[in-house]
C-alpha cells in the first residue's frame, strides 16, 4: 500500500512511545547513586580507544590505530591501555554528577518555556535539548579538564606506538603527576587548555544532543513510511501510527532502545568529524607543555603549525578512526544507559507504562 492509499485509510491509532521522565519526577538520590556506578562501568569498557586516540594525537608522525593498539599490548601489556583510569573515573563521578544535573535542569525549564513561545513541539525538543547540552558541557568543564589534563598526561607517557611519544615515564600516577603539574605551572597548568575544551565540547554536545532529538524523530518517521508500505502503521507529524488497529500500537522496550542507539550512534559519529581538529589541538596543548625543559608550553598557534608541518592538515584528523567509534559507541551506550538509569530512578515507577 502506497502512503497516499495509506493516509486515505480510517483514523488511525497512535503508537504510544514512552514518554520522557522530567527532572522533578526523579529521585535523585537514586538517579546519582546508580548513575556513578552504571556510567563507571562504561568509562572503563570505551578507555582503551581514549587512549588509542590519545597516542596518535601526540605522536610525531601518522600511525595506525591498529599498529598503536599492538604496540601497547606487546611493550606494556593491558595496563598500558587503562594508564590514567583511576584518575579519570575519579574525577569523572562528579563530573557526570554536574552534568547529568546541569542537562535535565536546562532541558526541563527550556522545554517549557520554548513551548510557552510557541514553538511546535520537535523544534522545542531540538532546542531544549541543544540548550542542555551546551550548559552541561560547560558545567561539566570544570571538573573535567584538570582530570583531562593529569589522564592524558598519563596515557601518552611510555611509549609512542611506533610514532614517537613527547613524554617519558615521568609520573608515578595521577598523584604524583597532579603535584608536579601543580608546583610547575600552578593552577593554571591543571586548566591548560581549558578554553579549547569549552570550544570543543560545548558546540559538540548542543549538536549531539539536537541531533540526537532530530535523529529520533527521523527515524521513527523512516521505520513508519517503511511499514505504511506494507499497510501496517504510517506517520503523522513525526509518531508512528496504526491503521488497522482500533486501540494503536506500543513499542517494546527493545524497539524503543534500538531507535535511541541508533539516533545516538548517527549523531556520534557527526558531532565526532565536526570536532575533531579542535579536539587534536586541545589534547596536544594539555600534553606537550615542555616542562622538562622549563620551557612555557606551546600557544595554540604554534600547536597547529607544528601539526601542519608534521603532517599537513590531515594531521588535525589523527585518531578520528579510534575517536568517532569512541563516540558513536560511547553515545548509543551513554543514552540506552542514561535512559535506562531515568527509568529506574522515577519516583513514580508507572511512568514507565504511561
Amino acid at each position: 500500500m502506497s502512503l497516499s492509499a495509506a493516509e486515505e485509510e480510517a483514523t488511525a491509532q497512535e503508537i504510544h512511545i514512552p514518554a520522557d521522565i522530567e527532572w522533578q519526577m526523579l529521585d535523585k538520590s537514586k538517579f546519582f547513586f546508580l548513575g556513578a556506578a552504571l556510567f563507571s562501568g562504561v568509562s572503563a569498557a570505551l578507555y582503551p580507544m581514549v587512549v588509542l586516540k590519545t597516542r596518535q594525537q601526540v605522536a610525531q608522525s601518522r600511525v595506525s590505530c591498529v599498529r598503536t593498539g599492538v604496540w601497547i599490548m606487546r611493550c606494556e601489556g593491558l595496563r598500558g591501555l587503562y594508564r590514567g583510569f583511576g584518575t579519570s573515573l575519579t574525577g569523572t563521578i562528579p563530573a557526570r554528577a554536574l552534568y547529568m544535573t546541569a542537562l535535565e535542569v536546562t532541558k526541563s525549564n527550556v522545554g517549557t518555556a520554548a513551548t510557552r513561545l510557541g514553538l511546535p513541539e520537535p523544534s522545542a525538543a531540538a532546542v531544549a535539548n541543544a540548550a542542555a547540552g551546551l550548559s552541561a558541557a560547560m558545567a561539566a568543564q570544570v571538573v573535567w579538564t584538570p582530570v583531562d589534563v593529569i589522564s592524558q598526561r598519563l596515557m601518552a607517557q611510555g611509549g609512542g606506538g611506533g610514532g614517537g611519544n613527547a613524554l617519558p615515564c615521568k609520573y608515578v600516577n595521577g598523584v604524583d603527576a597532579f603535584g608536579k603539574i601543580l608546583s610547575t605551572d600552578g593552577i593554571r597548568g591543571l586548566y591548560r587548555g581549558f578554553g579549547i575544551s569549552i570550544l570543543t565540547y560545548a558546540p559538540s554536545n548542543a549538536v549531539w544532543w539536537a541531533s540526537y532529538s532530530v535523529a529520533q524523530r527521523l527515524v521513527w518517521s523512516g521505520l513508519g513510511c517503511l511499514l505504511c508500505k506494507n499497510g501496517e502503521e504510517r506517520v503523522e507529524n513525526g509518531v508512528l501510527t496504526s491503521s488497522s488497529s482500533s486501540n494503536g500500537l506500543r513499542p517494546d522496550a527493545k524497539a524503543v532502545m534500538a531507535v535511541q542507539g541508533l539516533s545516538a550512534a548517527m549523531a556520534g559519529g557527526v558531532s565526532a568529524l565536526i570536532t575533531m581538529p579542535l579536539d587534536t589541538i586541545k589534547t596536544r596543548l594539555q600534553v606537550l607543555d615542555g616542562e622538562e625543559n622549563g620551557r612555557k608550553g606551546p600557544s595554540f598557534g604554534q600547536t597547529v603549525r607544528n601539526l601542519v608541518r608534521e603532517g599537513g592538515w590531515t594531521a588535525c584528523y589523527r585518531g578520528l578512526g579510534p575517536r568517532c567509534a569512541s563516540m558513536s559507541v560511547s553515545a548509543t551506550t551513554m543514552i540506552t544507559t542514561y535512559e535506562f538509569l531515568k527509568r529506574l530512578s522515577a519516583k513514580n515507577q508507572e511512568v514507565l507504562t504511561s
